[in-house]
């Protein structure tokens, strides 16, 4: 049975911590005045993924909550719902990272939306919808596009028609101005400590990470996560992939050429591109933390600018740390 929205906050009552983006989208639903495109801006795990589908719900059902249609969105079965993700090219199709994980594809560098992608935008929004009044769309990490897909989807808001897009957006000042100018920004927020404990302590126990509530205990991580609960989740399932006799090598840099060299060959077999590329953002932090030397910092940054040009993993983490090392 569908229960009946009765009072603003109810739909959007686990979204914490985003009080003006429920009131703008709480003012779309009661008023009935939908912008054509959205930009939902701000760090990643901060709720703007939850938001989405709530205001979809509203959308749905007239700014009420409604239990079916939220499993159907959750799970992305909607007829008139599109969601699309950044994806990678492999063999001449399109996965999502998701696939690619399992699939065990190279994920050397990150996947990003395609102008195959777009042009499904159009299509889709071209078509009559089946049960709602308009098609629903989400593009996800649109910042990462490349330039025709990007010219693509301008030329999409340009002429929406009765579709109702939002780009999920981390960086929308990247995103082409024209396709902002087109767009109504609903802009996320990171939480204070108080309010990443209150939603750590909302979640159920994670068999892989354990407590989760215990996560605050990583203050690198913390850091790392700069008030994004999510992300904070997100480093901490990537913190805990690593062996414990690699992470007990990571915690100081190799003191002798020789350990230098084993530490990239056994990080590189046991790390694929991606983890490999979070690994470089953990290493600055608590490089920092240790020493605050910038020289560090910069050479691992030049690390990540040479795995994503493609220069052979082993031999960059080879001499990035010999570099460290001052050999």
């Amino acid at each position: 049975m569908s229960q009946v929205f009765d009072g603003e906050q109810d739909l959007f009552a686990d979204l914490f911590g985003q009080p003006l983006a429920v009131t703008l989208l709480n003012a779309a639903l009661k008023q009935g005045r939908l912008a054509p495109a959205y930009v939902f801006g701000g760090p990643e795990g901060v709720g703007r993924r939850l938001a989405v589908l709530r205001f979809l719900e509203g959308v749905l059902s007239e700014g009420q909550c409604n239990e079916r249609q939220r499993r159907r969105l959750v799970e992305r079965n909607h007829p008139d719902l599109l969601w699309v993700e950044p994806s990678y090219s492999h063999q001449g199709r399109l996965i999502s990272r998701s696939e690619a994980e399992e699939s065990g594809v190279s994920r050397r560098t990150p996947p990003q939306l395609r102008l195959d992608q777009i042009r499904e935008v159009s299509r889709f929004l071209a078509r009559q919808p089946l049960e709602s009044a308009r098609g629903l769309v989400v593009l996800e990490e649109p910042e990462a596009m490349a330039e025709a897909a990007a010219n693509a989807l301008l030329k999409t808001l340009e002429e929406p028609g009765h579709g109702l897009l939002i780009l999920l957006s981390a960086a929308p000042e990247r995103l082409l101005a024209t396709i902002r100018s087109r767009c109504q920004l609903i802009r996320f927020t990171r939480l204070n400590a108080e309010g990443m404990q209150s939603v750590l302590e909302l979640l159920p126990e994670d068999a892989e990470l354990g407590g989760v509530s215990d996560a605050l205990k990583h203050p690198e991580l913390v850091q790392m996560a700069g008030g994004s609960p999510g992300a904070l989740l997100f480093h901490l399932r990537q913190w805990s992939r690593l062996s414990p006799e690699l992470m007990k090598r990571l915690n100081s840099l190799p003191s002798k050429p020789i350990e230098a060299l084993g530490l990239a060959r056994d990080l590189t077999e046991a790390l694929d591109g991606e983890q490999q590329l979070w690994l470089i953002n953990w290493l600055q932090q608590h490089l920092w933390s240790q020493q605050k030397d910038s020289y560090c910092l910069r050479r691992l940054e030049r690390l990540r600018l040479q795995l994503l040009s493609f220069v052979q993993p082993r031999l960059a983490w080879e001499v990035a740390f010999l570099d460290l090392l001052g050999v």
